[in-house]
């Protein structure tokens, strides 16, 4: 089985755009882009899509890759203030001379819809759920919720631990809690043997960033392959799963693009109206 993330996603934006409809007030989010990154532009204009769809108002506030860390503080902190803003991203990377953890803690962990500041992070690993998880873990989960795969009582491996992906996934995957209760194990650049720890897991997510790195030899057979890579190669986008050899190999497999990715963008705006509702608007 091919899991259409896009078709999962769409769903999700569907049934947001309804509740949203409900309400008088539209929720707000003013997302921050500094500099002309062209990948962080992409990401940008996917996140307005989405609000334009279902009906959230955003703000995309641009600033000179020159701007100061304080003045970009600054306006971040307006934007904590303003009654009528629900959520407050950063779009990442940052030029050198801002700060991504001071940027992140900048944010008011009430706004931090994207999910990484120090205190939503504190209540995810302690089981609260009245914090907001990032959006790419999240979306991970309620794919396969949605694709009726429980990892409660398997083995999940995760190759890679990035504050994005791999860490908060790996803690939520081990809750005792609904679609988590997993015996996790996180891989990375320092593992020995990988091979051997990715063939013992009934789903595989990787997050490594390499194109193609994970191989048909390196797969169970009958497992659930997650594949959370976006790599450039040739012009073409492709994930870390070598999609082509694996697919016949696997119960169900994420493609790239079209997978994990819709589904990064869906919780955000999940979490937007989750904050819009803690607002008592």
């Amino acid at each position: 089985m091919i899991i259409d993330g896009k078709k999962i996603a769409n769903e999700i934006l569907e049934n947001l755009k309804k509740e949203i409809l409900k309400h008088k007030i539209k929720p707000a989010i003013a997302v921050f882009l500094v500099g002309e990154n062209e990948g962080s532009k992409i990401y940008v204009k996917m996140k307005k899509k989405a609000c334009d769809y279902v009906g959230i108002n955003i703000i995309v506030k641009k600033f000179d890759e020159k701007i100061s860390q304080k003045l970009l503080f600054e306006e971040i902190e307006k934007m904590n203030l303003d009654k009528n803003i629900d959520g407050i991203l950063v779009q990442q990377p940052l030029p050198l001379q801002i700060d991504t953890y001071k940027a992140t803690i900048a944010i008011s962990p009430t706004k931090d819809v994207d999910g990484f500041h120090p205190l939503n992070l504190g209540k995810m690993m302690l089981g609260h759920r009245d914090g907001f998880f990032p959006c790419t873990p999240k979306g991970i989960i309620s794919l396969l919720e949605k694709s009726n795969i429980d990892p409660s009582e398997k083995h999940v491996v995760i190759v890679g631990r990035s504050n994005i992906v791999g860490k908060p996934l790996a803690v939520m995957l081990m809750q005792k809690t609904k679609m988590s209760n997993a015996t996790v194990t996180v891989a990375h650049s320092g593992t020995q043997n990988l091979k051997e720890i990715t063939k013992s897991a009934d789903i595989l997510i990787t997050a490594i960033g390499k194109a193609k790195f994970i191989t048909e030899d390196m797969v169970k057979a009958g497992s659930v392959v997650i594949d959370v890579g976006i790599n450039r190669e040739n012009n073409k986008i492709t994930g870390d799963v070598d999609f082509e050899k694996v697919y016949p190999l696997v119960k169900a497999i994420t493609p790239v693009p079209g997978g994990v990715g819709p589904m990064t963008v869906a919780s955000l705006m999940e979490n937007t109206f989750q904050s819009f509702k803690m607002r008592k608007h």
